[in-house]
């Protein structure tokens, strides 16, 4: 472990990212926290990681972001339970979209509100505590599909990921003096319950080693990282300058 942060927070880890997250933290000796909606799946994996790992303590809680003041409630008791937190991981969110204009509102606004609103109410919660111990890292985690306005079902889910990123630099500007660490991931393509509905899609990587590589990145604590490194770092300067209508192919 590095600086120390050994009481994690990790919400939407029943599955995907959070999931794998939380299985090489686990790893490394860490405390963890857990939340998700889905609580059979959350509660399957934290019986797992007890067994494997008997000297760590994992906590889970039943965690829907968007009830808000539960997010904060639910971070309390975390932080109660484990004795601090030293590092919240912002992972939980929505890929749910189509394209705009097609009668699919409902869809897009329940993805924005997901990973904009209940993404805020982390942030808020997470910087709170943080700001009472002094001492803290906020991990948020936004998408490749943040570098550029995205197409068809994904122009939702992109826009709301823009947002994540711009709402975590705002945090980091803040707190640029410390003693608040703030970290933006940017996924590629990364093998998960959203990634599996969209099909065959190239440059995927498979859970394990995508997990290992996000873990990774958060270890060093830098205020941004595209995961995996490669090829994610080159191909987002390339979308970011690319014409719109290369930009259309790619999404």
């Amino acid at each position: 472990m590095t600086r120390g942060r050994t009481n994690i927070v990790i919400t939407g880890a029943s599955s995907g990212l959070g999931e794998g997250m939380a299985r090489e933290f686990a790893a490394k000796g860490c405390n963890l926290g857990l939340c998700a909606r889905r609580t059979d799946r959350l509660d399957e994996l934290a019986a797992e990681l007890r067994r494997s790992y008997p000297d760590i303590t994992v906590v889970t809680k039943k965690l829907d972001v968007c009830d808000h003041h539960a997010v904060f409630r639910t971070f309390g008791e975390f932080r109660a339970e484990l004795g601090s937190l030293d590092r919240v991981i912002a992972n939980a969110g929505l890929g749910k979209g189509q394209p705009i204009g097609t009668g699919y509102f409902e869809a897009n606004k329940q993805t924005l509100e997901t990973n904009i609103g209940g993404l805020l109410a982390q942030c808020e919660a997470a910087v709170e505590i943080f700001t009472e111990q002094r001492s803290g890292h906020l991990v948020v985690v936004s998408s490749v599909a943040a570098v550029r306005g995205m197409r068809g079902p994904v122009t939702a889910y992109a826009a709301s990921k823009a947002a994540a990123a711009s709402l975590a630099e705002g945090i980091r500007a803040q707190h640029h003096r410390g003693p608040i660490t703030v970290t933006t991931l940017y996924p590629g393509f990364i093998e998960s319950e959203m990634t599996g509905r969209a099909g065959k899609t190239p440059l995927m990587v498979d859970a394990n080693t995508g997990a290992k590589a996000l873990v990774s990145a958060i270890e060093k604590e830098r205020p941004k990282a595209y995961v995996p490194w490669w090829p994610w770092t080159l191909l987002a300067q390339v979308l970011r300058f690319a014409p719109l209508g290369w930009v259309r192919k790619f999404s």
